[in-house]
């Protein structure tokens, strides 16, 4: 779909919390099919590589994306995660194996009819807001299956979804979305998202498309603009970015970081 395209040009949400270079649990992502590059942005997988010693407290970063993730020794153990407007942490236990994946925003409305609004903030099982994708994952997901091989035939599931939908979006939406990407999130949402749909339409559209207003969704883009920027705690201080994104002082800019991180910047980037 060409007319998503721009979504994963401008925009590349990122789940920072756990390094490669972790000793004791491994993240890696993987790229989705050509296909479907413009619904998905990454497979990915979290899992230990040996007990840990107490249970594990996952932090998950605002990105303004809904996920689909499972137990891969219990794939039956399905969830779907909705946009989130601040950071969610919760614990996972000594030893875990979850995969997952990440949807561009907007894109799992678009694809499954779902109002994302009624996901927002919270994880829930996803027998019961798509059953029927559930139950598939349970019985074509095995355990002794890897990443690779998984990531293959969720790549076809997905595609294949994408073509037996008759895929209804409003444009006057994807243009008020891409002008949020371009501004890097820092606009007048009243005056800068003048595409055709009043206030009121805005906010419906958006709490459909995505699960929260405008507003808050381009605070998010704000905070992962500042994110891929991959700043420095010393270049922070420096080159204060988030001047660029309209943070008029660093006190501001430190609260609101914290709304969507848990930490600090100079914790976050050090």
């Amino acid at each position: 779909m060409n007319e998503l395209k721009t979504i994963r040009e401008y925009y590349k949400p990122i789940q920072p919390t756990v390094s490669t270079n972790d000793n004791e649990i491994y993240y890696q992502e993987r790229q989705p099919n050509k296909e479907i590059e413009n619904y998905v942005y990454c497979f990915w997988q979290l899992k230990t590589k040996k007990p840990l010693n107490k249970d594990y407290n996952y932090r998950v970063v605002s990105d303004g994306c809904i996920d689909i993730f499972f137990n891969h020794n219990l794939p039956n153990e399905n969830f779907v995660m909705g946009f989130c407007r601040k950071y969610t942490q919760f614990s996972i236990g000594k030893e875990f194996d979850y995969i997952g994946i990440r949807f561009l925003p907007s894109a799992f409305p678009i694809l499954f009819r779902v109002d994302a609004k009624t996901l927002s903030n919270q994880s829930q099982e996803l027998n019961k807001i798509l059953p029927d994708f559930s139950k598939w994952i349970n019985l074509a997901i095995k355990s002794s299956d890897s990443f690779e091989a998984i990531t293959k035939v969720l790549n076809e599931k997905i595609i294949e979804n994408s073509k037996n939908q008759n895929i209804h979006y409003d444009h006057r939406f994807l243009d008020s979305l891409n002008l949020i990407f371009q501004k890097k999130g820092y606009l007048d949402i009243e005056k800068d998202l003048n595409t055709g749909l009043s206030l009121r339409q805005l906010r419906r559209v958006f709490n459909f498309y995505i699960g929260t207003t405008a507003k808050s969704f381009s605070n998010v883009v704000r905070f992962q603009h500042i994110l891929n920027a991959k700043p420095s705690k010393q270049s922070l201080k420096e080159n204060k970015l988030y001047f660029d994104v309209g943070f008029f002082d660093q006190a501001h800019f430190i609260k609101s970081f914290k709304t969507f991180y848990d930490v600090t910047p100079s914790l976050a980037f050090r």
